[in-house]
């Protein structure tokens, strides 16, 4: 799995996405509308992150997904 399939089928992931970071609201999802780099500063800016463990974040979140 790849971001490119998160992005493509964003509305089939946000539950997986809200599961794992519950945090994010339904208007936080809406507006990253799949896109990376605005889901990385979410949750910088929800949890505190760092940038590169943002990313870390979302590459483990990306492996543990199944195909």
């Amino acid at each position: 799995m790849n971001w490119d399939q998160v992005e493509g089928n964003w509305k089939q992931f946000t539950g997986k996405v809200k599961e794992k970071w519950g945090q994010l609201t339904d208007d936080d999802l809406a507006a990253i509308d799949g896109k990376r780099t605005l889901l990385a500063g979410k949750l910088q800016e929800r949890n505190g992150y760092e940038k590169n463990q943002a990313h870390k974040e979302l590459d483990a979140f990306i492996k543990a997904l199944k195909p």
